[in-house]
């Protein structure tokens, strides 16, 4: 017997203008469904042009497969603000039934509204979402002349980017914060992050960032190697120059995942995670201060979702399916625990690299055996840093690192 072909499920973005903003081919698509979803806002601007609708409950995903396959041989259509591909509905309904089943009728999204508000170039702004995130996810980000469009979670959103703007030597960049784009009850306020609190603001609005950065302000850019006081903690870090060492080792492309092993203070995880904000890592760290402060850190850099869990090998376990097969896997702690490195190898996808950096003279051993036995390449280095001797200037030496590297085959 022949399965019955599923009905398509018609996705319709739409503005704060509502129904009069819909073109006639996204009207006909609402007027025909049988049943159309949507926020408690979005349907009530459509209900007296369709049979039934009904709202979205909270939370959302995991009741949106449930909710759609309940209206089996009926008409579906689902609303969604502006672009329904752009951090929209559409995309979990793509990724849920399959990008085949959809038909998508875009509004205009958010952002090209605002920029046409702005006159700013859409293809040379950045856009940051905090619809799911903390407002720290915008730091990666910040550089001085910047233009970054932030969609918001509410009208929390405003006051909570210039305090993060504020306490990482942004205080002194331009927030336009653009409320109803579309709608007759459009409004657009301005203010300098460190002097403005932008209460009362619509739960619909975009914050557009033109960044200035404070003069004497840290540096933190993309690029590994951030500066070992952009990290709290207890000093237990892989520190600066061989961080750099090690990232480039690990080689991190976008959506790529890592395992790092012996967080100490998540430095390798953080800056693989803020080479590109589609990469991942779950880092594992026996000590709970330490788990701690890892995520601490995380979140002060900008980059709140890293996974951290208990010790390795025995809390590999507990990753969940979507992270269990890295692309990476990185050892800066614990290598001479039992099957630590078996454990590695074993985990990392083919053609995934594995990096493990050694200061001891019992993990050198392990491995110049490592190598032996999987091949890769060795190399070792060590990091002399100026220091005040006197009056005059001397080179401290760091302890030297061995590092090897290998690819799976």
């Amino acid at each position: 017997m022949v399965a019955p072909v599923p009905t398509p499920i018609v996705v319709v973005g739409i503005g704060a203008d509502g129904w009069d903003g819909l073109p006639l081919a996204s009207r006909r698509a609402v007027e025909q469904a049988d049943v159309v979803f949507g926020s408690a806002r979005q349907v009530a601007g459509v209900q007296e042009h369709c049979s039934e609708t009904r709202t979205w409950p909270s939370p959302l995903v995991p009741n949106l497969r449930p909710m759609i396959d309940a209206c089996t041989g009926s008409r579906v259509c689902v609303l969604a603000s502006g672009d329904p591909m752009f951090h929209g509905i559409g995309v979990t309904l793509a990724r849920e039934f399959g990008a085949d089943r959809l038909r998508v009728y875009p509004a205009p999204s958010s952002v090209s509204l605002a920029c046409a508000r702005l006159g700013w170039a859409l293809h040379h702004t950045t856009t940051v979402s905090l619809v799911n995130s903390p407002a720290e996810t915008v730091l990666p980000e910040l550089a001085d002349g910047r233009r970054i469009l932030v969609l918001s979670r509410g009208s929390s959103t405003p006051g909570e980017i210039a305090v993060v703007l504020s306490a990482n030597g942004f205080g002194a960049s331009e927030m336009t914060v653009l409320e109803q784009l579309g709608g007759p009850a459009e409004r657009v306020a301005r203010g300098i992050a460190e002097e403005s609190t932008f209460e009362g603001v619509d739960p619909l609005n975009v914050v557009a960032l033109l960044c200035v950065r404070d003069p004497d302000a840290a540096r933190h850019t993309r690029i590994p190697g951030l500066a070992d006081s952009a990290y709290t903690g207890d000093g237990q870090m892989t520190k600066r120059e061989v961080r750099a060492l090690t990232l480039s080792a690990l080689a991190p492309a976008p959506g790529e995942l890592l395992w790092d092993i012996g967080g100490g203070s998540g430095t390798i995880a953080i800056e693989w995670m803020r080479t590109d904000e589609s990469c991942r890592a779950v880092t594992f760290e026996s000590s709970h201060a330490r788990r701690e402060q890892i995520e601490t850190n995380a979140r002060l850099l900008g980059v709140p979702s890293l996974v951290v869990h208990g010790g390795a090998p025995e809390s590999f376990a507990a990753v969940s399916n979507a992270d269990a097969v890295p692309d990476a896997v990185f050892i800066g702690g614990g290598l001479t625990g039992a099957d630590m490195l078996e454990g590695c190898w074993d985990a990392v996808r083919t053609g995934g690299r594995v990096v493990a950096n050694s200061v001891t003279a019992e993990s050198d051993s392990l491995l110049l055996t490592a190598a032996a036995k999987y091949g890769g390449e060795l190399r070792r280095f060590q990091i002399y840093r100026g220091e005040p001797l006197g009056a005059f200037t001397t080179w401290r030496p760091q302890l030297p690192v061995t590092q090897w590297s290998v690819t799976k085959r």
